[in-house]
Formats: structure tokens, C-alpha cells, sequence
């Protein structure tokens, strides 16, 4: 257990800046990615009839300076090469071509970064993309970054939690749609002429997770007057702490979503779904992790009870208050996590302080992990209709719908002559608005939240400086 037990460095100590990003050839990509940026249409071609578009001349100067860049950074990381020469070849192609929709297929391929996990190791990495909570357009985004991968964690993930294709990542440096709340790469988000049979890595940035966690439950404490146990405290003291709670966080969650009874992964599921349906999932996920982390907290790992209060806090006070209202599935287990533990008085909001019965928080939230996982066990006996009612049951019980709901009035309100995917269209957008409770918490954190676009372990070391 030595190495499940070893702790991260000294709070704010973080790795020296890379050589990718101190190297003159970093600043002349990112320089030419961002000319290029806006020249994209929303699917990543350039569009040289539109208002402000550049001549092919231009176009074309500034991909090859991108390649050029590319060749020149390279050698740093030399385990990218295969990548980076496909990457080039990619660019080249798409100029040729005529700067269409970009296919980026071949590079795609030849980028594995979850065959070699190694704590520390560099990647460049170039790609027409969106990122997801960031720029919804395919346009190019250069990013540096490095892998987390410490011993404690290739050792439960070899052990316990056998997860393949996770790459645990934090920022060195990027271009524009990652200067944004986008917390993951992604290749689903890749621009491809044909996806491939299956993706072979997903990328999460525990820096910027653990950055925003510790700035929003900040505020939300001292909004709410929580009285911290003393272990809180530091542990929102210590950005590498946090990031260690995050990365064992994700790694769960992400393997989560292909295990157990009627899993699905949100990002990759091709039929529509209500979005509480989404929401359920997604929280099981999250709650699972919990879970887990309960159990390796009595095997002694000392992450483990860092991950409790990171979901805990994340999912109550951040989630539930982020982004808009439109169909929010993660606001959605945000909302239902919190009044689940309310209403079972583990939290308890009088006299304008909540209060938080740090001794059954465990046993209640493991109890509504049960509950999402009888109803998805009870759902493979299911048709698909009646499941999702049994969903919108489940989060109704806990959570008002909406009063003008056709919903939340029962099937006989709906045209169930109509294939299911026709009914998700008398969801309203809003189906559980915010609570009271929530309502004043939102104008309270809203420009806290805002504070946090971009935000990442390196801009909070240099703001505590």
C-alpha cells in the first residue's frame, strides 16, 4: 500500500513550464491557429466568398506555418512523432483539398495517448475541434499538455479499476476554445470523415476541474456559512491535492459509464433520451465513484475521502448553478443530490447557514446510488417508455416539475401513439426549474463561476504568488 498512500508534492508546487511552450515555435502556432480561427465556418471549412475571409494565398501560408511549427516542436516530444507527422500530413491535405470540411482522421489514429501513461509526459496536440462547455464550432485548437498518471493510480487502475483508454491531463497551454470552461479532450469532437469503430483514449483536465472546485466551494462557503471540518479546509488549500482527488474522481466515473445494469455514456449514445434520463446517468456515475471511494477510504487509500467531499461539494454547488437552464442534465443531478440529502436531513438550510451531518453524508448519498441503480436494474425488464417514466418518477419524488409539465401530468397527457424520440419533444427546456434555495445561491455565485473560464493550476499558483 506505499504507494496508494504517497501524498502529491508540496501545495503549489507544480512543474516547471514546458519546454514546448518556452520554445519560439509554440508561440508562432498558436499565432497561426488563431488567424486561422476565425476564417472557419461552424464545420471548420473557410468559406472564402464569406465577409472577411482571407485569400487562398493567405489561408494557405498560415496551415503551412502551422505545419512548420508542428515539425519544429516535435522533437521535444519525440513519442508524438507518428502523430505529428500525420498531423501535417492532415493539414496539407485539407489545403489542398480546398480548405473544406476538415478530415483529420488519419492524425486521429496515429494520436495515442493512453498507450503510454506516463506521470509527466509531455503531448502537442492539434486539431479541428469543438470543445465541449467551450467553442461548439470545429475550429483548429493547439494545446500542450502533460499526463497525470502517479503511481498510486496506475496501481488501483491495474488493481481495482481497470480503465484503458482514461488519460488523466492538465493544461500547459492552449489556443482560444480552451480558453473557455471546456474540461475534457475528446475525440468524438475531432473532425473526421467517418468515425472510427472505436476511440481509443478520452482526456480530462484535473487542473482545471480542481481549480474551479476549490475557487467555487470557496465562495459557496462563505455564502452559506458552512462550518468546515478541518480536513476540508485543507484540502481547498491545495490545488495538488485536489487534482489528485479529481483524477481518481474521473477515472471512475469514466469507466462507470460501461458497467453495471443499462449503462450508456451521455457523450456517445446515438438515440434521444429525456434529459433527465442523461442526468440519472451521469450522477449514478459520480455517485459510484463516491462509493468507491467510501470503500477505499477503509483500505487505507488517502485520496479517497478527498474524492467524498469533492463530488459532494461539486455536485451540490457548482452544477445545479452552471450554464444555462436549456435541458441541464448535470444541473439536473446537482438539484437531485441536494434535495435527496435534504430531504433525508443530512443538509439542513436555516437561519441562512447549512449545516452538513458530515457523519451520514456517506450512508445517504451511497442510499440514492441504490436507488439509480434499482431503477436502472428494474428498467432491462422495462420498455423504453415506461423507463423513462420510471426516471421522471424517481427525480420527481425529490424534484417539482415544472407546474405547466405534460410530464409530469402522466402518460394519459401525452400522444402515446407516437415513437418515444417524438414524445422528448414535449419536455419542456426547463423541466425541473430551480429550486428557492438554488435561485439564491445562482446570483450569488454566478459572477464567482464567470471568474473561472481559463481557469488552471498554473493561474491559481500565479494569483496565490
Amino acid at each position: 500500500m506505499t504507494d496508494i498512500l504517497e501524498r502529491p508534492a508540496a501545495e503549489g508546487s507544480f512543474p516547471p513550464a514546458s519546454g514546448l511552450t518556452r520554445h519560439p515555435a509554440w508561440a508562432r502556432l498558436k499565432g497561426a491557429v488563431e488567424e486561422i480561427r476565425p476564417w472557419q465556418s461552424k464545420d471548420g471549412s473557410i468559406d472564402f466568398t464569406a465577409e472577411g475571409a482571407p485569400s487562398r494565398e493567405q489561408a494557405s501560408e498560415a496551415v503551412e506555418r502551422m505545419a512548420t511549427a508542428v515539425k519544429a516542436l516535435s522533437p521535444l516530444v519525440a513519442h508524438d512523432a507518428a502523430y505529428h507527422e500525420a498531423l501535417v500530413g492532415d493539414l496539407r491535405r485539407w489545403v489542398e483539398d480546398g480548405f473544406g470540411v476538415p478530415d483529420f482522421l488519419d492524425s486521429l489514429l496515429a494520436f495515442q495517448p493512453a498507450a503510454r501513461r506516463e506521470d509527466g509526459l509531455e503531448h502537442l496536440v492539434v486539431f479541428p475541434m469543438y470543445t465541449q462547455n467551450g467553442n461548439p464550432d470545429r475550429n483548429f485548437e493547439a494545446v500542450a499538455l502533460r499526463m497525470v498518471w502517479p503511481g498510486w493510480l496506475a496501481e488501483l487502475e491495474r488493481t481495482r479499476y481497470d480503465n484503458p483508454l482514461f488519460c488523466g491531463i492538465t493544461f500547459e497551454d492552449f489556443t482560444a476554445g480552451y480558453d473557455t470552461h471546456s474540461a475534457v479532450l475528446f475525440p468524438e469532437t475531432i473532425a473526421v470523415r467517418e468515425a472510427p469503430e472505436r476511440f481509443s483514449w478520452g482526456g480530462i483536465f484535473c487542473d482545471r476541474e480542481a481549480a474551479r472546485f476549490r475557487r467555487v466551494s470557496e465562495a459557496a462557503v462563505d455564502v452559506l456559512g458552512i462550518e468546515l471540518p478541518e480536513d476540508v479546509r485543507a484540502l481547498l488549500g491545495d490545488q495538488g491535492r485536489c487534482q489528485e482527488a479529481f483524477v481518481l474522481w474521473d477515472m471512475v466515473h469514466d469507466r462507470t459509464h460501461s458497467h453495471g445494469d443499462l449503462p450508456f455514456d451521455p457523450f456517445m449514445i446515438k438515440q434521444r433520451q429525456p434529459f433527465w434520463m442523461y442526468g440519472l446517468e451521469e450522477l449514478r456515475c459520480d455517485l459510484t465513484a463516491f462509493r468507491e471511494a467510501v470503500r477505499l477510504e477503509a483500505d487505507g487509500v488517502a485520496q479517497a475521502r478527498d474524492v467524498q467531499y469533492a463530488v459532494l461539494f461539486d455536485r451540490m454547488f457548482r452544477f445545479p448553478v452552471t450554464g444555462e437552464r436549456v435541458r441541464n442534465y448535470d444541473g439536473l443531478g446537482g438539484q437531485l443530490l441536494f434535495a435527496y440529502l435534504h430531504q433525508h436531513d443530512v443538509v439542513r438550510w436555516t437561519d441562512n447557514t447549512l449545516r452538513i451531518d458530515w457523519e451520514r453524508a456517506p450512508q445517504i448519498t451511497n442510499q440514492l446510488c441504490d436507488e439509480i441503480e434499482t431503477l436502472y436494474r428494474e428498467g432491462i425488464d422495462r420498455p423504453k417508455l415506461v423507463h423513462w417514466f420510471a426516471g421522471y418518477e424517481l427525480v420527481s419524488r425529490y424534484l417539482a416539475p415544472h407546474p405547466g409539465s405534460r410530464w409530469a401530468k402522466g402518460p394519459d397527457a401525452l400522444d402515446l401513439s407516437l415513437p418515444p424520440r417524438k414524445l422528448v419533444d414535449e419536455v419542456l427546456p426547463d423541466e425541473f426549474p430551480l429550486s428557492m434555495f438554488y435561485e439564491a445561491l445562482s446570483k450569488k455565485l454566478k459572477s464567482v463561476i464567470a471568474s473561472t473560464r481559463g481557469i488552471t493550476a498554473r493561474t491559481t499558483e500565479s494569483a496565490s504568488a
